[in-house]
């Protein structure tokens, strides 16, 4: 096919990224009344151990959800947009002005991206380059045998995802009381925010719904909880279904 063998693996530095999703860390800024919490779920007067419990609760109860924002891992910026469910998940991951999609359902996973990123190895000749122009635009579906599959269906697995954005490392402590997507917060840090900083909803259900990382790395949202989405596998027409044979160049 003229591809450099298992183009996936050349992102491993995205599953990389996705692993080091649970390296939080970060502060956030509050804003303070005389009684913060009147007219909120109670949340708030809760200590920062039991907040912890509740929002991995609701979180994990929660139908759905949308993950965005920006992360820094090893020096490289990765910008994420994902829509979430149990059933699997969509979205894209940005890095480097290169952006790919990716979409799971149950077991099969696709990953759709442009001519460019399939021939950003260097030396691509021009039999990888009309190959290239053959995959522009269309779903490539992983190998579940491929090393790649569990680093990219990492990106679209909610609980793997929730595991590592909810668990605050060091000691838990209640922060500052602010707002996120609408809602009054309070927050809770690990470490006072060296291991990670999590703004949870004081409003209807305790949702994490902000975590600022340490030392600039990034900030997520999570939001649109339990807002409905449909996964589709894609069509014969938009996709290449190289059984456990990947693209080669």
């Amino acid at each position: 096919m003229g591809v450099s063998p298992s183009p996936f693996r050349r992102w491993g530095l995205v599953g990389t990224m996705c692993a080091g999703l649970v390296a939080v860390g970060g502060a956030l800024t509050g804003c303070g009344s005389e009684d913060p919490d009147a007219g909120t779920n109670g949340v708030g007067k809760l200590s920062a151990t039991q907040i912890q419990a509740k929002t991995r609760k609701a979180a994990e109860a929660a139908a759905s959800l949308r993950l965005s924002g920006k992360v820094v891992v090893s020096g490289r910026t990765y910008k994420l947009d994902m829509r979430l469910k149990d059933e699997g998940g969509s979205g894209s991951v940005t890095t480097k002005g290169s952006t790919f999609w990716l979409l799971r359902v149950g077991a099969h996973l696709y990953l759709k991206a442009d001519a460019q990123f399939w021939t950003q190895d260097e030396g691509a000749d021009d039999e990888s380059a009309g190959a290239a122009d053959k995959l522009d635009g269309m779903y490539v579906k992983v190998p579940q045998g491929d090393p790649s599959y569990k680093q990219l269906s990492g990106f679209t697995d909610k609980d793997v995802l929730l595991d590592g954005l909810l668990s605050l490392h060091g000691t838990l402590a209640k922060g500052d009381h602010g707002t996120a997507d609408g809602a009054r917060t309070i927050e809770i840090t690990g470490d006072k925010g060296a291991g990670g900083t999590l703004a949870v909803s004081l409003e209807g259900k305790p949702y994490p719904l902000l975590l600022e990382r340490a030392g600039n790395a990034g900030t997520l949202e999570l939001s649109e909880w339990g807002k409905e989405f449909k996964l589709q596998e894609p069509t014969d027409k938009q996709m290449v279904d190289y059984g456990k044979q990947l693209p080669r160049s």
